[in-house]
């Protein structure tokens, strides 16, 4: 599909993989809304780009199809691209030191990460269906955000590698129930990235966490994520997979 003059929708736009992937989908000549839950900052990006940004909890399903309804109207369109990347990362083991379960931290991080991704992903598809196909006979495409901890979760990821083995184990069957209305599903798996969540660690941590990526040795950049992303917009035939970005890194257990 070519980007040039198609609505895009990006959650977690704000910052981070959002942010970059926001941007380069406007450089390529996309209208893009953004939904985040950080005001400022989706407003920021929005008026960096061109787009319209709207403030909604992606695991409020109702204020995530109010939100797509405002960016329909706002972008005058119904977008075809839709790029999920909100998301949260709270460290807990199972059972922390007092002896007791982390319920609460695995509830909001599923809420967030996982239902998030499907509730911006079921209530922008059912908006593509009834949009009239591409010379392709694509409707759209939906890109969803993984992690590679979905298969090398470390020590107190349980709820993160749950919630991104779920977005990942969706991408097929998903792809498969949107096979005949043109409408692709992928899935991106970044590694370590240089994110807001990075950002606010001492240098030498950083550095250590850079070391595990075999080449290159750093950490990724938001662009690389980006330009993946657009390049899969741009391939008709991806669709159903998974795919890892991570310099060949595979997380060590801690």
């Amino acid at each position: 599909m070519k980007i040039d003059g198609q609505a895009a929708l990006v959650s977690g736009g704000g910052s981070g993989l959002g942010a970059a992937t926001a941007r380069k989908l406007a450089a390529l000549g996309a209208k893009v809304g953004i939904l985040d839950f950080n005001d400022a900052a989706a407003q920021a990006v929005a008026g960096e780009v061109g787009g319209v940004a709207l403030k909604v909890d992606v695991s409020d399903a109702a204020a995530v199809d109010a939100a797509i309804e405002a960016a329909c109207e706002a972008l005058g369109q119904v977008p075809r691209i839709v790029v999920n990347c909100a998301g949260i990362a709270p460290a807990a083991k199972v059972v922390n030191r007092e002896g007791e379960p982390s319920l609460d931290v695995f509830d909001r991080t599923l809420k967030v990460n996982l239902y998030g991704t499907y509730n911006v992903m079921s209530h922008a598809t059912r908006r593509m269906v009834a949009l009239e196909p591409l010379e392709t006979g694509e409707r759209g495409v939906v890109i969803n955000t993984a992690s590679v901890a979905f298969e090398d979760g470390q020590m107190g990821q349980v709820a993160y590698a749950a919630s991104k083995g779920a977005i990942a184990a969706m991408c097929l069957p998903a792809a498969r129930d949107f096979a005949r209305s043109g409408i692709r599903v992928m899935a991106i798996a970044p590694g370590l990235f240089h994110t807001p969540m990075m950002e606010g660690l001492p240098e030498e941590v950083s550095a250590k966490i850079a070391a595990n990526v075999p080449f290159p040795a750093r950490l990724g950049d938001p662009g690389e994520f980006a330009q993946l992303a657009a390049d899969i917009v741009g391939n008709a035939y991806l669709n159903g997979t998974v795919i890892r970005l991570d310099g060949a890194v595979r997380l060590p257990p801690r």
